[in-house]
């Protein structure tokens, strides 16, 4: 199967919801993504894209409190939250201690989970209306470049690909991560 052209969040749910992995823009590259909760999905997006499940994923939400079941943020303290508060909605992608019933499809070998509040108008009333976080991962193969625009993702990615199709916002760079718990910078956005 081709990738196909999407224009309908409706879509986009309904696809989520049998399993697809869908591209779709964000703040800065296309992002590709699935229901964080369907193994199957997650591992359909991996194969796309190449990438080993150890590495771990990014979820994103249009709130904080979407995140509730997949981070436990107790072991943060109130100048930590704030840090994390301060940047959202945006290009900022915050490294939290993962809640232990989430699963290692999305945590990889680590104890954490990068999440972000998206600022992405598109982004946002994607995940408002799915209702929980999806998973969002650079749309490109693991190590080339992120494409940007909606031709490039179906010319880069061939396979069996949903493509919501919009704009980015046009931040030049990947979204920012950092390690709620030290402020460590692991990648400068």
């Amino acid at each position: 199967m081709q990738n196909k052209l999407i224009s309908k969040i409706e879509d986009v749910i309904i696809s989520f919801n049998k399993g697809n992995v869908i591209a779709y823009p964000t703040e800065s590259i296309f992002g590709i993504g699935c229901d964080p909760d369907n193994e199957k999905a997650v591992n359909k997006l991996l194969e796309l894209k190449q990438r080993s499940w150890k590495k771990g994923l990014i979820l994103i939400a249009d709130n904080y409190e979407k995140f509730e079941n997949y981070i436990d943020d107790n072991q943060l303290n109130n100048k930590q939250k704030q840090a994390i508060f301060s940047s959202w909605p945006g290009p900022v992608t915050w490294i939290i201690p993962a809640n232990t019933l989430t699963p290692k499809w999305l945590t990889g070998h680590f104890n954490t989970l990068a999440v972000r509040v998206t600022n992405h108008t598109l982004a946002r009333l994607l995940c408002r209306k799915y209702g929980k976080p999806i998973v969002s991962t650079s749309a490109n193969l693991s190590g080339q470049i992120p494409c940007r625009t909606t031709l490039e993702v179906i010319e880069k990615l061939k396979g069996n690909l949903l493509v919501f199709d919009g704009l980015v916002n046009g931040h030049l760079n990947p979204s920012e991560i950092r390690d709620s718990r030290t402020g460590q910078i692991y990648r400068k956005g």
